[in-house]
């Protein structure tokens, strides 16, 4: 019996839970890491050669999600509302909370992260919707939010109070980069709530930050005026240096590896056919803006940009700006002949029927789940930017010294 009890000690002891240190992934953002996708669009990765394998990795061999058995995660701001946590193993499921279940780069971020080691993984993610690098993550060392005098003219121009209008934003300024800070704490602090096999004798390692994030600051015109200009967005830029020096400062890890995900909505901008023509110079100022970070010689080595732009899904969108365009000629078409809303949608799927082919039928039916600007709630889109980051990750923590 005690040879026995010995024999099972000691393959406790040689288990990967056990011998190796718990690598500790924080994953933050706005709406695009919390992830819109629905998992039912998960088939859909399996319909690309390219992305197959992918998908392989994703599911079980009856198409289910998989269950990672090394990987296991606490998810903030991704529940029914923004103060609810999930945690688990990963698997689908962590994405955001409406309309679910959906996920988000989190699911193939684990899965490959889990491929490149053998030691035990907690991912740690605090995402919320619509929230702004310039005020809601603004990093302490950033400063107060800086109002431009053009915006305070045009607050007092349209008799707004410009002191309430201030005051208010001072609230507002790092309220979500102080939540995120605090919630990484409060897992690390009990990580054998979140982690039951964890082992504070095995200890953990931070080892990594992935961020991603953008599309409020892409769009707002009063902190970046000049953002259709070379250099519209340097604060951008400026606000995410100091980001990445603060996020090491607060919580002692002063080399953390850190990714950051380029927002690519749309895909590259290179490809932007006449109708997109008008957003190119604001995309690619943007997109320039958050890899810039990257280049800075302090950054050298420890932080890398990874540009999304690269898994939107070409095929997929046309398919959608085709069916849209077939739904505005039924529109145009029934108001013309003063058809009923049951006729306008009979006359809408005949168009479907005669102009569409059978793929853009189907990848429409079980590719998309959302809008563009969540990468159309596509699981091959957010599974490639997940796999991306993963591998922006894996780069880092291989140069690390």
């Amino acid at each position: 019996m005690k040879t026995f009890l010995k024999l099972i000690t000691l393959l406790a002891l040689l288990s990967p839970l056990a011998a190796k240190p718990l690598q500790v992934y924080i994953l933050a953002g706005q709406s695009n890491m919390q992830g819109h996708a629905q998992v039912r669009t998960i088939e859909h990765v399996g319909m690309d050669p390219a992305t197959k394998p992918m998908f392989d990795e994703m599911t079980n061999d009856d198409g289910t999600p998989r269950v990672c058995d090394r990987v296991w995660i606490s998810a903030l701001g991704c529940g029914a509302d923004e103060s609810e946590e999930k945690t688990g193993k990963l698997t689908a499921g962590f994405g955001a909370g409406q309309g679910g279940p959906k996920i988000g780069p989190e699911f193939t971020f684990g899965i490959y992260m889990e491929k490149s080691t053998d030691a035990p993984i907690l991912l740690i993610k605090t995402a919320w919707g619509g929230k702004s690098l310039n005020t809601d993550f603004r990093p302490p060392s950033a400063g107060p939010y800086p109002f431009s005098e053009a915006q305070l003219a045009q607050f007092a121009k349209q008799g707004k109070d410009v002191a309430a209008i201030q005051a208010e934003k001072e609230r507002q300024t790092g309220v979500y980069y102080r939540k995120m800070i605090d919630h990484v704490r409060k897992v690390l602090g009990d990580i054998k709530r979140v982690v039951p096999e964890y082992d504070a004798a095995q200890g953990y390692e931070l080892a990594g930050f992935a961020w991603f994030q953008g599309w409020n600051d892409m769009v707002d015109g009063g902190t970046y005026p000049q953002r259709d200009k070379p250099g519209g967005y340097d604060a951008y830029s400026t606000a995410m240096a100091h980001f990445i020096r603060d996020v090491r400062k607060d919580l002692k890890a002063p080399q953390l590896p850190f990714v950051i995900g380029v927002l690519g909505v749309g895909g590259p901008t290179s490809e932007y056919g006449p109708a997109e023509q008008r957003y190119k110079a604001t995309h690619d100022n943007f997109r320039n803006a958050m890899a810039a970070p990257a280049k800075l010689p302090e950054f050298k080595g420890n932080v890398a940009a990874v540009l999304t732009e690269k898994y939107w899904d070409a095929e997929l969108s046309a398919a959608k700006a085709k069916d849209n365009a077939l739904k505005q000629e039924a529109r145009k078409a029934a108001a013309a002949a003063k058809l009923k809303p049951a006729e306008e949608k009979a006359a809408f799927e005949n168009l479907r029927l005669e102009r569409l082919t059978e793929r853009e039928r189907v990848i429409l039916e079980k590719g998309i789940s959302n809008m563009e600007f969540h990468y159309l709630g596509s699981a091959k889109i957010l599974g490639g930017i997940g796999k991306g980051l993963a591998e922006g990750m894996t780069g880092l923590r291989k140069t690390k010294p």
